[in-house]
């Protein structure tokens, strides 16, 4: 009986979630339209895909990492990711300027940037997973060195560096959601619906991974076998989502913790979802916000990154009360 009571409060939740996403939809794509509606719906449409495509990233991504690394306040940005996208960033410019990286090609930038955060990753797992510890906060401790590493080397690098490449650089340090590349977006989706594949057929076995490693492997999950595939997958989402708008660090850590709140029971099938939808209600209500009412007059991410940060200093705070 409090179960079923459980999972019909968990529907409506879902259910209510939902609604408010479709509601941002429709105004995102309606409010403040004038001209041409198929010229209208078309251009929003692009962007509004954009927008879904990187809410589902960073959410699933962000909520896979702390299932497996047991941890609720990391994120996958210690690993390292958005350290080396700046790296790579800083590099282009210190290589060719800023005049020589306009005329690069986006999508061989794109892909470019997400073999190398995808490479980095998969070398970083096997290396570490190939011997007798496997040790998860091993790896997340090599993440944060390299991370550590990548910003002394874009440090010295920015030091070098004309100013004027230096202003056009520093735009690329910051997650812009009003000017994604819409001819990624094609390669984006099917990237992102392969590996959303692979990790949803593991969504049982990463449920009884919250009850601990130990307790999962008495269960009969090949505890090593899961991390490595859930990192793997976490490693696409979050490679391809910061070559398509740039780092976001707190971002995922705000949606995923507010999912645990409304979805106590933490199976992911409940928690996902509701994860995205939050996501979705950020991003792109936020971003109509944005444009129908302050007229770009600041920028989203700024704004998604204050209030992550906020939480996040939240939770360390409430975990010191305990």
């Amino acid at each position: 009986m409090h179960a079923d009571i459980h999972q019909r409060r968990a529907n409506m939740i879902l259910l209510v979630l939902a609604g408010l996403s479709v509601l941002c939809i429709i105004a995102f794509m309606t409010l403040g339209a004038r001209g041409s509606w198929a010229f209208v719906l078309s251009f929003r449409g692009v962007k509004l895909a954009s927008l879904l495509l990187v809410a589902y990233a960073i959410a699933v991504s962000t909520v896979l990492f702390q299932t497996v690394v047991g941890n609720r306040i990391l994120t996958p940005s210690i690993m390292g990711f958005d350290a080396l996208y700046l790296l790579l960033q800083t590099a282009f410019v210190f290589v060719l300027g800023a005049s020589g990286l306009n005329a690069v090609d986006p999508r061989l930038m794109f892909i470019i940037e997400t073999v190398a955060m995808t490479g980095f990753a998969l070398i970083l797992f096997r290396w570490l997973f190939s011997g007798a510890t496997r040790s998860i906060h091993l790896v997340m401790l090599v993440g944060i060195l390299f991370g550590g590493l990548f910003r002394s080397l874009s440090a010295f690098m920015q030091r070098l560096i004309d100013p004027t490449d230096f202003v056009v650089l520093q735009d690329r340090f910051f997650a812009s959601f009003n000017t994604v590349n819409t001819d990624l977006l094609g390669i984006s989706a099917i990237i992102i619906l392969a590996v959303s594949l692979l990790a949803w057929r593991l969504l049982p076995e990463l449920d009884v991974m919250l009850t601990g490693r130990e307790t999962a492997i008495g269960l009969g999950v090949s505890h090593a076998r899961v991390v490595t595939i859930t990192l793997f997958v976490v490693t696409i989402l979050v490679s391809v989502s910061t070559a398509l708008v740039g780092p976001v660090t707190f971002f995922g850590l705000l949606v995923a913790n507010l999912a645990y709140i409304v979805m106590p029971g933490g199976r992911h099938r409940l928690v996902l979802p509701a994860a995205v939808l939050m996501s979705v209600i950020a991003l792109v209500g936020g971003q109509t916000i944005l444009e129908r009412i302050f007229s770009f007059s600041t920028a989203l991410s700024i704004i998604i990154e204050f209030a992550g940060g906020i939480f996040f200093i939240a939770l360390l705070l409430r975990g010191k009360a305990r």
